[in-house]
């Protein structure tokens, strides 16, 4: 099994919201095989408490604007490692401290990464249409 369109289109939208508050080390994994109840997860890591809230309700606000609600909510008040469950996609932002820690991209070696390069408009780029 891979994810779904959906899960595709809400992490394309989810990479782009994260990297407008200025989001660091994008890695997207695609969990459909291992996880009945999701199909990617994002990986995001933020340079301080703040920045990690403020990525995390970047990414909320953008996925809700789209038509896309948060299911569930982990981790807001603390700012080291906020979760936003959107059904088809989870995201996990982390302070860069916590990521080391964690470690998720270990304990999921073995689900295949989505490639998020393409999602992340680069540095002095001229959008193109439809962006």
């Amino acid at each position: 099994m891979t994810a779904s369109r959906n899960a595709h289109d809400l992490l394309a939208l989810a990479v782009r919201a994260a990297d407008l508050k200025g989001g660091e080390d994008f890695v997207a994994l695609d969990v459909s095989d291992q996880m009945p109840f999701t199909d990617v997860f994002l990986l995001v890591s933020g340079s301080s408490e703040r920045n990690v809230v403020a990525i995390a309700e970047g990414v909320e606000d953008a996925l809700l604007e789209a038509g896309a609600k948060a299911l569930r909510r982990e981790g807001r008040d603390g700012g080291r490692w906020v979760l936003l469950d959107f059904g088809d996609l989870v995201v996990h932002v982390f302070h860069r401290e916590e990521r080391l820690y964690y470690g998720l991209e270990r304990l999921w070696l073995d689900c295949p990464a989505i490639p998020v390069a393409d999602l992340v408009p680069q540095q002095g780029a001229a959008p193109t249409a439809g962006e």
